[in-house]
């Protein structure tokens, strides 16, 4: 078994299935925000998220499932064990530029819509309206390929990489995390900050 295949079972399921069946019963894990999750997550891959934090890792890049797993390292795994800290966020320049090497060697498209997700989420997470509008647009596409019985998940993911870039250009980052991060919320952010829906 490659190294990565842990963690792609557990992120996806270890047996097969369609797109919707999949995020039916992933989307928990993927979405939700529960202690047993993260405390799960800090346990199998805590060790795993420190190697790629740390620069290692980068043979898994040589094939586009290593890719994508090194992705989730770099991008959900810290959104989990390190919640609520600025660690969170601290995988995000390497899972950015990681992203953009395999979009440029077609590492993405060697892999199913829904694994393709979060692949393109990471630009998602990005305070950078360049890198958000082509999330909107990696996003559309999926949308687009979509079988017609799948196209309302898609467009789902969609809908969320639209709302997310929303954000960016009117703030030009995520208010949500400026109590993580120590920044000072302007009076137009803490009455966002107020709104349903505005913290994902």
């Amino acid at each position: 078994m490659q190294p990565w295949q842990p963690l792609l079972d557990w992120w996806f399921g270890a047996a097969p299935g369609s797109a919707g069946e999949v995020a039916a019963a992933r989307q928990g894990l993927w979405f939700g925000k529960r202690d047993s999750q993260d405390e799960e997550a800090r346990e199998r891959f805590a060790a795993l998220v420190e190697q790629a934090l740390a620069g290692e890792l980068q043979g898994w890049q040589a094939t586009a499932p290593g890719w994508l797993a090194r992705l989730i390292l770099l991008d959900q795994l810290p959104r989990m064990i390190f919640r609520d800290t600025p660690r969170a966020f601290a995988g995000d320049p390497l899972a950015r530029a990681l992203l953009q090497q395999g979009l440029e060697q077609g590492l993405d498209r060697q892999l199913t819509l829904i694994e393709r997700v979060f692949a393109y989420i990471v630009f998602e997470h990005a305070e950078d309206l360049a890198l958000q509008d082509r999330a909107v647009e990696l996003f559309r596409g999926l949308h687009e390929q979509a079988a017609v019985d799948e196209r309302s998940l898609f467009a789902g993911f969609l809908d969320f990489a639209e709302r997310h870039r929303r954000v960016i250009a009117r703030f030009g980052r995520f208010p949500h995390r400026n109590l993580i991060l120590g920044r000072v919320s302007s009076d137009e952010e803490q009455a966002f900050l107020r709104e349903p829906g505005s913290r994902f």
